[in-house]
């Protein structure tokens, strides 16, 4: 049973930074390349980072790049989000995504809120 489950959210401040964590489990880690996205209240959810299976492509959403970073370590099974210079526009549920081919699999979400 494919299992994704995010931390790490939580309240930051203008300017600060947040790391999250997906940590995954119940499928082949490493043949899965990895996102996360966000959904902010009353909008859709959007796309914000991807990352391949070995990590070597990267792909970011224009609101985030130089910015956030997306890495993972297939060792323990975990992508991480490092958030820097966080706005109040990054305030969102932010949820991990692990596909391969069609199957794509999502967890259940972390809220981060970025207020003074």
């Amino acid at each position: 049973q494919v299992q994704l489950v995010e931390s790490g959210g939580g309240l930051g401040q203008p300017g600060g930074a947040l790391r999250l964590s997906c940590l995954a489990s119940g499928f082949i880690f490493n043949t899965y390349a990895m996102s996360w996205y966000r959904q902010a209240p009353g909008k859709e959810r959007e796309f914000v980072a991807s990352i391949s299976t070995a990590g070597g492509y990267l792909n970011y959403a224009v609101s985030v790049k130089g910015r956030f970073t997306i890495s993972r370590d297939n060792a323990k099974n975990t992508v991480y989000l490092q958030m820097n210079s966080l706005k109040p526009e990054d305030t969102a549920v932010y949820y991990c995504s692990g596909v391969r081919g069609t199957l794509r699999s999502w967890g259940q979400g972390t809220q981060v809120t970025v207020s003074s």
